[in-house]
């Protein structure tokens, strides 16, 4: 009698019950996190590749997870300090934001006061860029305040966001 699943069978050593034991702890801990509410700082001539990491958050089969708290419109306003305000509240919603770096975000008019107003609230900031090398003219908040700089890769950014986070 018994329960036996037919065919030859063995026990789990004592090594493998530890290193089964620490994946199943570690997939039930990443479960547990709730994910991380993100901003997105970016150019907006920027908007198609911004589209395509937030349509990749979305995705179940990606490493990339957060809720997008950025603007998904400018606001349509020549008011300099409404404009402002209107993101420091999305910046406040988030605990983490994202800077999309291209050609395109040196000559930004808001992704340096972005970045300066996500730090001076406390939250993590991480620049990511698509291709081998980030692009001339960075922001200068990013080497001022040694904001970590990492490729459009979603081990890399997943792994940022989560140390940004932490922090």
């Amino acid at each position: 009698m018994g329960g036996g699943g037919g065919g030859s069978s063995r026990g789990l050593t004592p090594s493998e019950v530890r290193k089964l034991s620490e994946v199943v702890t570690e997939k039930i801990n990443a479960a547990a996190q709730p994910k991380c509410n993100v901003f997105i700082s970016f150019a907006a001539e920027d908007l198609k590749e911004v589209n395509l990491l937030r349509g990749q958050a979305k995705n179940e089969n990606s490493a990339i997870e957060f809720n997008d708290w950025s603007l998904k419109t400018p606001f349509d306003s020549k008011n300099a300090d409404y404009v402002k305000n209107g993101i420091r509240e999305r910046i406040r919603q988030s605990s983490v934001t994202i800077v999309y770096l291209s050609a395109s975000t040196s000559a930004s008019k808001w992704v340096d006061w972005e970045i300066r107003e996500s730090i001076a609230l406390g939250k993590g900031v991480v620049a990511m860029y698509k291709g081998d090398a980030p692009p001339a003219g960075l922001p200068s908040a990013i080497a001022e305040n040694r904001i970590k700089v990492v490729p459009w890769n979603q081990q890399e950014l997943s792994a940022a966001i989560v140390a940004c986070r932490a922090e």
